[in-house]
């Protein structure tokens, strides 16, 4: 399978399969000729002497400052150097593999003047493995993602770090070792492989494709912890829910009662309690706005994986040159912001569910889920793990796009921090996976002490799942061990896939 891209109809999927099934990109022929006709302008301006930003003018503060035709070479090359300041722990590669992806798609609309055979050298990179080594940290969010995709750029030119073959080495040995050819920059070049929001994206992009996996675990983790509470279901009648038809609400409940066919661990109301708390009750309406969240979240995104980020922009049918503003963040630094917001809250409220799970004054089960208590500890502190890591995620979820630092001598005196924002929603993600693995072993082992057990639909595949991969805890063992398999499941989606298989859930 081989993707085409043109700038302007990347989706989520194929941002996955590139990432993580590591299929091949070529540019479509449409893309190519906008992409030559862009450079050819660029050109134009360079012979005529023109004063246009960053093709003949230095960068940000020194926008006032002339560049000769013959000093474009190393005003590019300057540029990628200097600007390479990123600092931290390396991108994981499936991040730098759909960064690369994204800014040649962004090339690809005919808006930057880059040369096509540059572009082809970065599609060559990434469709045989060469991933550049790229911190972290170091971005502002506007002016775009400039210091990491500096160190794109470096490996491109034979300098810095890649990772090839699993091996780190330096750039020119992973260029070497993989038969292409670094680049030298020409005019424009350098700020068209930079200057772009490709890095927060590309973080995005693959947070928000597990996050929609997640939503859906998180109505499976919850409908598994409702029959080990024995909950009420009259709360998820479809009437309930049309009165007040948000959509992620509706499509929750929906799930809840798809989840729970068929299950004699459900009741009505009445039968045993009059309502549920709220962690049981309100799961539509909880999940339900993190589900709209997401989707909200998603949708900026399709927008801005098709989207012309540098600057200045190439119009080659009005033969202009416009300076603006499209690498600035902002749109993506509030979205991600949300995104953390709205999957920290699936913690939360799965956190207050395991608490209802082990603590038998609300459950009515063995205290701490465990038979022998007092010579066993159970599931005590593996409600501890889970408090733990939802009070991590609450200082995560401050938001990162209120915050603005100027820079380039107050030239640029406001910048998104939209790579800060995306960065965090990616470890608000990881922890909040972590705490429904937490509740998906507790209400597994609340089942347990349950006789005759007849699951639901949906949650008898999640239930089978989990038990394939950690027994019932009879006598204490180290728990992490069993958490990590379960996170293993949920990272992998090997819970939700399975349970695909056997109902259809929004």
């Amino acid at each position: 399978m081989q993707l085409k891209i043109d700038g302007n109809s990347l989706t989520l999927e194929d941002v996955i399969k590139v990432a993580r099934e590591f299929i091949k990109v070529e540019i479509s022929s449409e893309a190519r000729e906008k992409i030559e006709n862009s450079r050819n302008l660029v050109d134009q301006f360079v012979n005529n002497g023109d004063v246009v930003y960053g093709i003949t003018t230095g960068f940000g503060k020194f926008s006032d400052v002339a560049i000769s035709k013959d000093e474009a070479e190393v005003l590019q090359t300057n540029l990628i150097i200097s600007h390479a300041c990123g600092v931290g722990k390396p991108l994981d590669e499936e991040i730098v593999r759909a960064i690369m992806l994204l800014r040649a798609n962004a090339l690809s609309k005919g808006h930057s003047g880059i040369r096509l055979k540059t572009v082809e050298t970065l599609l060559s990179m990434l469709n045989n493995g060469v991933h550049p080594i790229i911190p972290e940290k170091g971005s502002l969010g506007a002016s775009g993602d400039l210091a990491p995709l500096s160190h794109m750029v470096l490996v491109m030119l034979g300098e810095g770090e890649a990772i090839y073959k699993g091996e780190r080495m330096s750039g020119r040995e992973a260029m070497e070792q993989a038969g292409i050819e670094p680049i030298r920059l020409t005019s424009k070049e350098g700020l068209a492989l930079i200057n772009g929001t490709q890095v927060m994206t590309a973080i995005g992009a693959l947070t928000v494709y597990d996050c929609k996996k997640l939503i859906k675990l998180a109505d499976i983790a919850a409908a598994l912890t409702v029959e080990a509470q024995r909950g009420i279901i009259d709360a998820f009648d479809e009437k309930v829910h049309q009165v007040r038809p948000h959509k992620g609400q509706l499509q929750t409940a929906e799930n809840l009662l798809t989840l729970l066919e068929g299950s004699t661990q459900t009741t009505r109301q009445g039968e045993l309690r009059v309502q549920d708390a709220y962690t049981i009750r309100c799961i539509p309406q909880i999940h339900g706005a993190s589900r709209d969240a997401i989707a909200y979240v998603e949708a900026k995104l399709e927008i801005e994986m098709n989207a012309a980020t540098d600057n200045p922009l190439i119009f080659t049918e009005e033969q202009q040159v416009i300076s603006g503003g499209n690498f600035h963040g902002q749109p993506m630094a509030l979205a991600f912001d949300f995104l953390g917001i709205a999957i920290a809250e699936l913690a939360n409220v799965s956190e207050r569910r395991i608490e209802r799970l082990v603590n038998p004054q609300l459950s009515g089960l063995p205290a701490f889920l465990t038979a022998k208590g007092g010579l066993n500890s159970g599931f005590m502190i593996a409600q501890y793990s889970a408090a733990s890591l939802v009070s991590e995620n609450k200082v995560l979820a401050h938001p990162a796009s209120v915050d603005s630092i100027p820079s380039s001598a107050n030239q640029e005196d406001h910048v998104s921090m939209g790579t800060i924002a995306a960065r965090k929603a990616r470890e608000i993600y990881f922890n909040a996976s972590n705490v429904l693995a937490i509740e998906l072993l507790s209400a597994a082992q609340a089942i347990d002490f349950y006789k005759d057990v007849k699951l639901g639909k949906g949650t008898t595949e999640a239930y089978r799942t989990i038990r394939e991969k950690v027994t019932t805890l009879e006598e204490d063992r180290i728990m992490y061990i069993d958490i990590n398999a379960c996170h293993q499941l949920i990272a992998q989606h090997t819970i939700v896939d399975r349970v695909e298989q056997m109902v259809k859930l929004h």
